[in-house]
């Protein structure tokens, strides 16, 4: 007859290795961005040493990828000793830590470094008004615009009085100061903040926010030939008549990293990756769950990694899978399950944004609301059918062959799990549930022989062997 046979040495396996997994995950949180700067563009390697223009598209939010990539862009210009590094603007906003990275980046660089609002239509709005201020040289397509760069919450919504006169007073000191360096207009660009003023390609140009126009990027490089500009107090011109140009592009690495940095998609690995770990936890030896789980799991704490993230979300999510874990070994009870559940959700909306500082206008860094009813629904669902299943497991009846009965009554055998009064019982190479005979005493200990009283389905009496 066959019974229920554990080993306890492959659960223990399986839950250190998951637990190594969580670990490697968090650590990837703070380690993601500085693996990014290491990385390399090839098609920069097999580029001319002589570059003149170093050209960044930057068509998006900006974000921690972001800085980096513009990071990556002015080293690369250095190296090929370029003439000068323009980046084409086009940005509705973003996070203001990775939007002043980029403004220090720029305002220490040691060449002229030109942002370029195009395509016509394009719009340097909220963060990319600080980043074009920052320019050296600011130049604008005809149909752009730049401005409305107003402090609110990481969610969009408006800040209360207090917290919004504090962050306001802020940025604009910020935007100030960036004014004040560059020689700009400086009541105009305070208006962008105080007033959420955003103003046209010519209007800039009138107000001496901006300082050219130019239709396309063979116009920029003409109208910036022999352009005369300050670096460091030294004179420098331009000399673009005939250049060549480098395009600068996202590497993989850097696109998968932008990729995976939305916080909708970070929070969906992150889910997936837990329950296919508990997934592997349920079925032991599947392993297709597990490697898939830890891959997403890796990949969404690597995402999160570029995010403004909270320790408390960070904390719940994992508090979820360990909750997760215990409903499979409280069987049917379905408590945990739902903790888990609630905890998941909880670390979903702390995650990222709930708890952050107030940010300039942008895509908002948060989890979207419906992915979490989503998630919620088909975790707590899948977790209840879970949890119904096992009660069902429970009344089933095993049969339990007479002869096989007979046979181990007598047998002696060996407490694997002290019993107080029931524990567990190695017999014959196989592990059982049992307990004390209730004339033999309440507690025996592990490695203690014992001798085979009763049998009740898959369940021993024993007692001590003397």
């Amino acid at each position: 007859m066959p019974n229920l046979v554990r080993i306890p040495g492959v659960r223990a396996e399986r839950v250190l290795l998951t637990a190594l997994i969580v670990v490697a995950g968090l650590w990837g949180i703070m380690n993601s961005t500085q693996q990014l700067a290491l990385a390399q563009s090839p098609e920069l390697i097999s580029a001319d040493s002589s570059s003149g223009v170093i050209l960044i598209r930057l068509d998006g939010s900006i974000d921690g990828v972001t800085a980096r990539f513009i990071e990556r862009g002015l080293d690369t210009a250095v190296k090929q000793e370029a003439q000068a590094v323009v980046l084409m603007l086009d940005t509705p906003g973003g996070l203001m830590d990775a939007t002043r990275d980029i403004v220090e980046l720029m305002l220490v660089s040691q060449l002229p470094v030109v942002v370029y609002v195009a395509p016509d239509g394009a719009q340097a709005a909220s963060a990319g008004t600080f980043i074009g201020a920052a320019a050296n040289i600011l130049v604008m397509a005809p149909t752009t615009n730049i401005g409305a760069a107003s402090v609110v919450n990481f969610d969009g919504s408006d800040l209360s009085d207090t917290l919004s006169g504090k962050a306001t007073e802020d940025a604009a000191a910020f935007i100030r100061s960036i004014a004040e360096r560059r020689e700009r207009n400086i009541s105009s660009l305070e208006d962008t903040v105080f007033d959420s003023k955003a103003y046209s390609a010519s209007e800039a140009v009138e107000l001496g926010i901006a300082d050219l126009i130019a239709t396309d990027y063979n116009d920029l490089l003409v109208a910036l030939d022999g352009y005369e500009l300050y670096i460091d107090g030294e004179p420098v011109t331009l000399q673009l008549s005939g250049v060549e140009t480098t395009t600068l592009d996202l590497t993989l690495l850097e696109q998968l990293l932008s990729f995976i940095s939305n916080p909708n998609i970070a929070f969906l690995l992150i889910s997936l990756g837990g329950l296919g770990l508990i997934v592997e936890l349920w079925n032991t030896g599947l392993w297709v769950p597990g490697t898939l789980g830890a891959l997403f799991l890796i990949l969404g704490w690597a995402g999160v990694g570029q995010l403004p993230f909270s320790w408390a979300g960070v904390a719940l999510i994992v508090l979820s899978l360990v909750l997760f874990y215990l409903e499979t070994t409280a069987t049917g009870i379905g408590y945990f399950g739902v903790a888990g559940t609630i905890s998941l959700v909880l670390g979903g909306i702390f995650l990222v944004g709930f708890f952050g500082s107030p940010g300039i206008p942008g895509d908002a860094p948060v989890v979207s609301r419906w992915l979490l009813v989503a998630v919620g629904t088909v975790t707590g669902s899948l977790v209840l059918w879970f949890a119904s299943e096992l009660r069902k497991t429970k009344q089933i009846t095993l049969y339990q062959s007479p002869t096989v009965a007979a046979s181990l009554i007598g047998t002696i055998g060996v407490v694997a799990a002290d019993l107080s009064p029931a524990g567990e019982i190695m017999v014959n190479g196989e592990y059982w549930t049992g307990e004390i005979d209730s004339e033999a005493g309440k507690h025996i200990a592990v490695g203690t022989d014992v001798e085979v009283v009763s049998v009740d389905g898959n369940h021993l009496r024993v007692r001590r062997v003397e």
